[in-house]
């Protein structure tokens, strides 16, 4: 992805360069103020422009890096591309690069662009060689990662099979590929089959652990990790399945410094102040619309469970009509008839969130963190899944790590799948990782992806 990210915005400097020389050129202006210093900001302009449209049409998604979905996302980032920086030229004309580079400028780009990520389509052609790996033990850990490897072809991984425990069950199927050997056999197996990692699922460490070949193997250059933590570094989440208290406690992680709590804290109420500034308007319209369907109080207060597990109120758009909970508690579904035709429409693009900057100024939400749970909810899911309750060691956030990787939890199961992307930002925590997030956060919003 960084790759892609490099090479697109050098092909669009080239073509800046190669189009600016050539105008230059032509009309008898010295090549030397191609490289003047206002050339340079205003080409840097224009790459940002063309990355940011790239990012917001999914280009450095490698699951959509297929021809025809190429295609047709390089045509929407590249008009829209067009489209904002025309936007930009007439607001500000000294920012222009002049009809001309404009003109001869954006289909170089598009041509480039568009060779270039067919270049990169066509089999994969900077990832020749597949990284093999070889699970070692028959864990459910092992089993999930796999199946996620399989899931995800762009991950340029080959699992060459599974070595069992007792070496009794060669040739039966776990997943695919089954089991091809015993955990005895780990180093021969590893030298046969070429093997770059060794992937450790023991379902029983004490006494089994080849210790010896695994020490060769390391030395001998191949990589050699715990499933966990390979499954950590491939997903974006910490797997629940067999998780060792020990490993939680023994892994990099989970800091949360003076210095970075008060960087976090400034963060969230200098954006806070200006998202509430320029987003007052809407706030006007959307307060206007709720009273017209529903009538009474268009903002809804209710208990939510914060850090360290202490309740306070959210305040949101009301979104459902009143009433709407007479037997308790229960979570929004989708096609949910509770939710009103404005509450529909605000809760696709977020807009019933938009009070919640008051509660990060308040101290009680972060911009970025978990989502805060019901405490009906709360009570209910620590009982089920383990290690939920951790999720209140820091603030819970408007938006979140869960918010942009996962759909909206209605189940426990879901809200297990949504603990596991938690803990993965509470354990990775960092204010790049927050940027990241609200960056992301802009394109979820933007197509209305997840929603209930």
């Amino acid at each position: 992805m960084l790759l892609l990210l490099i090479t697109d915005s050098l092909l669009v400097t080239l073509a800046l360069v190669a189009t600016t020389a050539l105008t230059f050129f032509l009309s008898g202006v010295a090549p030397h103020e191609v490289w003047s210093t206002g050339n340079f900001a205003r080409f840097g302009l224009v790459v940002a422009v063309w990355d940011v449209a790239f990012y917001y049409n999914e280009m450095y998604d490698l699951r959509s890096a297929r021809r025809s979905v190429t295609l047709i996302r390089l045509s929407q980032a590249s008009g829209l591309a067009c489209l904002a920086l025309a936007a930009l030229y007439y607001v500000h004309p000294r920012l222009g690069l002049g009809r001309a580079i404009t003109a001869m400028a954006a289909p170089t780009i598009i041509v480039l662009l568009l060779s270039w990520r067919l270049l990169f389509d066509h089999k994969g052609v900077l990832l020749d060689r597949c990284e093999r790996v070889l699970i070692v033990g028959t864990g459910e850990a092992g089993i999930c990662l796999v199946r996620e490897i399989l899931r995800r072809p762009e991950l340029n991984l080959k699992v060459v099979g599974f070595l069992d425990e007792t070496g009794e069950n060669i040739g039966k199927s776990l997943v695919n590929p089954g089991i091809v050997g015993g955990i005895g056999e780990v180093e021969g197996i590893a030298a046969r089959e070429r093997v770059d990692r060794v992937v450790l699922s023991l379902a029983e460490r004490r006494g089994s652990t080849p210790l010896g070949q695994l020490l060769r193997l390391k030395f001998a250059g191949v990589g050699v990790e715990d499933a966990h933590s390979f499954y950590e570094k491939l997903t974006g989440r910490i797997l629940l399945e067999r998780l060792s208290p020990s490993w939680l406690i023994l892994s990099e992680g989970f800091r949360k410094s003076a210095l970075l709590n008060a960087l976090k804290r400034f963060l969230d109420v200098t954006l806070s102040l200006i998202a509430i500034v320029l987003t007052l308007p809407m706030m006007g319209i959307v307060s206007v619309a709720i009273w017209i369907e529903t009538g009474g109080s268009v903002l809804f207060r209710q208990k939510r469970v914060g850090l360290w597990g202490r309740e306070f109120d959210i305040l949101k758009f009301r979104s459902m009509h009143h009433n709407a909970e007479p037997h308790g508690p229960r979570w929004a579904v989708e096609g949910d008839k509770r939710i009103t035709r404005v509450g529909r429409f605000i809760r696709r693009y977020r807009m019933d969130e938009l009070p919640q900057f008051f509660n990060v100024l308040r101290g009680e939400m972060s911009l970025v963190g978990p989502r805060p749970e019901r405490p009906h909810f709360c009570a209910l899911l620590e009982q089920q899944i383990p290690l939920f309750a951790e999720r209140h060691s820091v603030r819970p956030g408007i938006t979140g790590w869960a918010q942009i990787k996962y759909q909206y939890g209605s189940t426990a199961a879901e809200a297990k799948e949504k603990l596991q992307l938690d803990l993965f930002y509470i354990k990775n925590l960092s204010l790049l990782l927050d940027v990241a997030i609200i960056l992301e956060t802009f394109k979820v919003v933007l197509v209305g992806r997840g929603a209930r």
